[in-house]
């Protein structure tokens, strides 16, 4: 089961939906958030395929207030408001996690966003922490048109490593408070562009 991270435009989904070896599992309409991922989680879970690609994340909410706490002005010094947000979006899906609500998925494949020749990518809370815990189950699909990226995604699904199993949330999120977006990129890592595997 592979969770779809990142804005998914209709073209996308439509196009990937079409492929024979993958059913695309969509959120339910009467449910928001962390309930709707859940759900559509839960409904993949009972699915054989040979790809299950669900275009929901229980995670969605923590991944925009990380991101939301980096992003300029706050690129310097973090503010209190932003920290604030991110414990919100963390506890309230820890407690949903605890609960038994959802599970993360086998991976996740981040639809990267593109950026112009010599722009720095914008901190990402799936390319960030969640890569740096399990590099093995994140991956990346990039490009500009939809055609393109859908036959990126379609790519990146036959190109899933084994790796070990997620880590506890609660060590996700411990990794999150710590991880400073600028570290990739002084790591001289490939995770610094989150274009390699």
């Amino acid at each position: 089961m592979v969770a779809l991270a990142g804005h998914a435009p209709e073209a996308l989904l439509a196009a990937v939906g079409r492929s024979m070896n993958v059913v695309l599992v969509r959120p339910d309409d009467s449910a928001e958030g962390i309930e709707a991922a859940a759900g559509a989680l839960r409904r993949a879970a009972g699915i054989s395929s040979a790809y299950v690609l669900v275009a929901a994340d229980p995670l969605a909410g923590v991944a925009a207030a990380w991101r939301a706490m980096w992003e300029i002005p706050r690129e310097a010094s973090r503010d209190q408001r932003g920290d604030e947000e991110f414990e919100l979006r963390a506890a309230e899906a820890l407690t949903a996690w605890r609960a038994g609500q959802f599970e993360l998925p086998d991976y996740y494949l981040v639809l990267a966003e593109q950026t112009g020749p010599g722009q720095d990518p914008p901190p990402d809370f799936y390319l960030g922490p969640l890569r740096s815990v399990r590099p093995h189950r994140v991956t990346v699909a990039a490009a500009a048109e939809p055609a393109e990226q859908a036959a990126e995604v379609l790519t990146a699904l036959g190109s899933l490593r084994h790796g070990r199993w997620w880590p506890s949330l609660d060590e996700i999120f411990r990794t999150s408070r710590g991880f400073y977006p600028g570290s990739l990129a002084e790591s001289g890592t490939g995770l610094a562009t989150g274009l390699s595997a």
